[in-house]
């Protein structure tokens, strides 16, 4: 405290959100000015150009991210008002806001990074005079030069140590509800998951059955199923904490409950009464394992070029084509499987979803059933579950088990699960993330060097303390989405802008945590080398990186012109 009375805050910023909130206002006025000029290209008879948003994608893309950008400082700068407001903005939750204001806003001065190979600069998006605008604000200018220094990041590095024994480094905001839910699978990860993930890894073991029936009980395939269908009728913030906790531990629990809660919404979404009533609460319980069953070799995410077909014959439909990345289908009881029902279309409008019932298999006969095959695909990482090629030669169906009982309406129901899909995906990413942090930590401060920890060099600490910093970013942007949803509020273009950073940030913590191992996170005996090869698939499934950056430009071009 000086001698005015006024408390010394050090390296943190007067009037710290205000500068935030400021830096918000001249950014989207910024985003307004890149999306007019871009708009000439990409948009130019008012909505969006197929063919020139192909032919600029560079640009269309990077557009993209700077949304995604103003939308994750946005959500960053309500925090922290919230928290503000609430008597509980301390100097911690202060240094990482300002160290990410301060590396995304220099990131969007200089160069947006796409991935490790791709930047998209100001010049590129027509922006240069507007760039120049931007930086000569005042808020953005302090927070690009006196947010994120050496005092800044050494200042938020003195807090790392006491977060070892914390789930979080910052207060995320959440209510006490959600913080006992956190605390309850942190626990649970902790005793459960995280002694035995790495072997699990290592041997491409399954997770163990008792374990999958412990997280039944606790409700995770459940816990947004409505309680008149058997489950907890929780929102998608409470999905989010027990994803992101269970993959910390690993991400092969933490997706589990995926393949329940894509099934579960599809039946919400889309079916009959009796299709509810028997099975949302078979799989509320645990009784009934799903998969998805969607994607095909040739098609990726053109969903719309779907050649396996349903062929209704009396009381059945008979399946035949192939499928690929299929996650967990050899325990799975039951798969919602994608297939055209109408041969005469060759788009969306002939797609059907059916609920798919199969015997649980084994390693040694994984498809105990007439019309499916089926050979397991090797993967680098995100094991436990095991991905698989499949087969269907006729697999019969009953015609009763055509979701809601209606052809063509595939397609349209898979679209309404996306932005659960995604806001889940974020929430894994999450979770990934907060373990290569937390990984990274403890082995720089056990790890000595030249009579030190290693965490205390500056270049070591200071990895640790972005990882921290982006983790509130993509933490507030995707709890964002998550309260949109359970708000009834579209979100789309949100939990996709969650999934896409998230992925990124995630694969850059991994990355780094590798880093700080040296030559030790090269040995498959150090779990960082299995949390490095789970995080790149971050970037790919529930929407590829570039499908899904194209998937934002499109829309925000579209709507906000």
């Amino acid at each position: 405290m000086d001698g005015t009375g006024v408390v010394d805050r050090g390296p943190v910023l007067a009037n710290l959100t205000g500068l935030l909130n400021e830096a918000i206002t001249a950014i989207d006025t910024y985003e307004i000015a890149v999306r007019t000029e871009l708009s000439k290209t990409l948009a130019p008879e008012g909505k969006p150009d197929r063919r020139a948003l192909e032919a600029h994608q560079h640009a269309a893309h990077g557009f993209a991210w700077l949304v995604t950008y103003v939308e994750t400082l946005r959500e960053t700068a309500n925090w922290a008002t919230r928290l503000e407001a609430d008597g509980k903005f301390t100097d911690i939750e202060a240094l990482l806001s300002q160290i990410l204001f301060g590396r995304y806003l220099a990131d969007i001065v200089g160069g947006i990074p796409m991935n490790q190979g791709e930047t998209i600069r100001p010049h590129e998006l027509g922006a240069l005079a507007a760039v120049d605008v931007l930086f000569d604000v005042p808020a953005v200018r302090a927070l690009i030069t006196e947010g994120l220094t050496p005092e800044t990041t050494a200042a938020a590095a003195a807090f790392l140590p006491d977060a070892l024994s914390r789930a979080t480094v910052e207060n995320t905001g959440e209510d006490e509800t959600m913080a006992m839910i956190r605390d309850q699978f942190r626990r649970y990860a902790d005793d459960k998951i995280v002694p035995h993930a790495h072997e699990w890894h290592l041997n491409n073991d399954y997770i163990p059955m008792d374990v999958v029936n412990e997280m039944a009980e606790l409700g995770v395939f459940g816990l947004t199923i409505p309680e008149e269908n058997g489950g907890l009728g929780m929102g998608k913030t409470a999905m989010c904490v027990v994803s992101e906790e269970l993959s910390r531990g690993y991400i092969g629990t933490g997706s589990l409950g995926t393949r329940s809660e894509i099934a579960a919404e599809l039946i919400l979404i889309g079916g009959t009464e009796a299709q509810k009533e028997k099975y949302l609460p078979a799989i509320a319980s645990g009784e009934i394992l799903p998969t998805a069953v969607f994607t095909e070799p040739n098609t990726g995410s053109d969903l719309g070029a779907l050649r396996t077909r349903a062929v209704k014959d009396g009381d059945t439909y008979k399946i035949t084509g192939n499928k690929t990345w299929i996650t967990h289908p050899v325990r799975a009881d039951l798969m919602t499987v994608l297939a055209r029902t109408d041969p005469e279309t060759s788009n969306f409008s002939g797609l059907s979803m059916f609920l798919a019932e199969k015997p649980r298999g084994s390693d040694e006969v994984p498809f105990p059933a007439d019309g499916m095959t089926g050979g397991e695909i090797e993967v680098l990482g995100y094991r436990g579950m095991k991905e698989y090629e499949i087969g269907f030669d006729a697999f019969e169906v009953p015609a009763s088990n055509l979701l809601g009982e209606t052809e063509g309406m595939g397609f349209k129901h898979l679209m309404a699960t996306f932005e659960s899909a995604r806001i889940q995906t974020a929430a894994r990413a999450v979770g990934v993330a907060q373990n290569a942090l937390e990984l990274g930590l403890r082995y720089a401060l056990d790890r000595n060097q030249f009579g030190k920890p290693i965490f205390d060099f500056p270049r070591v600490s200071g990895k640790l303390v972005m990882m921290a910093a982006e983790l509130v970013g993509i933490r507030q942007l995707t709890y964002f989405s998550a309260r949109q949803k359970d708000n009834d509020k579209r979100c789309d273009l949100e939990a996709g802008m969650a999934k896409m950073l998230a992925a990124r940030a995630a694969w850059a913590a991994a990355d780094n945590a590798l880093q700080i191992h040296g030559g030790n996170g090269f040995a498959l005996e150090y779990p960082v080398s299995r949390v490095l090869q789970d995080a790149r698939i971050l970037n790919i499934f529930e929407g590829a990186g570039e499908v899904q950056a194209m998937v934002i430009a499109r829309r925000v071009i579209s709507e906000r012109n």
